[in-house]
């Protein structure tokens, strides 16, 4: 699952006058970000009709119950405007909503996934024009560029994505998006990174030394 990430001042957040609900945008459409990606108008559209609203977290928590819910997720000329309302009584959105109020939080971000088709490769980067699932959004101490995780609490997630791996460069934007692993799951990639190279033959160009390094760091998340 990937992260992607807007300070609050770019998603122009704003708590509403009952204190507890509040809107702001949480992707911003046509703007190339710190990854080289840009994301377009209407790539929501799809996942939200289909799969419903994300779920509230903070920091991605997933195992944690969610700090609240999402009321309403649309798509304007701007980007993904959500409006999300803190849980009663949960200490932890409480906390969140207060630290919001002091401008001590000041990032969301979207946890999200792809499927092949669903992206057009462009220079530095990918032009995604649909997002398979928004599975979560969260409000985050530090933005997608500092802040990277895998969330293992759904394995059938971790393996889905791990499935869609079938290239070098599937490889890189893999490992590049996500960056905490369990023991487990450093062996997942590596079992699939022998897949995957073993289709292909060892060359001394770009490819090879792509998976020189690649294999490399999967050795480091293995110990």
């Amino acid at each position: 699952m990937e992260h992607k990430s807007l300070a609050l001042a770019d998603v122009q957040f704003k708590l509403q006058a009952d204190d507890r609900t509040f809107t702001g945008y949480a992707s911003a459409f046509n703007r190339v970000d710190s990854y080289g990606d840009t994301i377009v108008k209407g790539a929501y559209a799809e996942t939200l009709q289909k799969n419903g609203l994300p779920k509230m977290f903070f920091n991605h928590r997933s195992f944690d119950v969610p700090i609240g819910k999402w009321l309403k997720a649309e798509e304007d000329d701007y980007g993904l405007l959500l409006t999300g309302e803190f849980t009663p009584g949960n200490r932890q959105g409480e906390e969140v909503r207060a630290a919001l109020k002091h401008g001590t939080l000041d990032s969301l971000s979207i946890g999200f996934s792809l499927t092949k088709g669903d992206y057009d490769e462009a220079t530095g980067g990918r032009v995604i024009r649909k997002v398979d699932r928004l599975r979560e959004t969260s409000i985050v101490t530090f933005p997608a560029d500092k802040f990277a995780s895998i969330d293992m609490a759904s394995v059938k997630s971790f393996d889905d994505d791990l499935e869609a791996v079938k290239t070098i460069r599937d490889f890189e934007y893999f490992l590049r998006d996500v960056g905490s692993f369990s023991k487990g799951a450093a062996q997942a990639l590596t079992a699939r990174a022998k897949v995957v190279f073993g289709t292909r033959d060892a060359t001394p160009d770009d490819d090879g030394e792509k998976m020189a390094q690649i294999l490399k760091r999967l050795e480091q998340l293995g110990t």
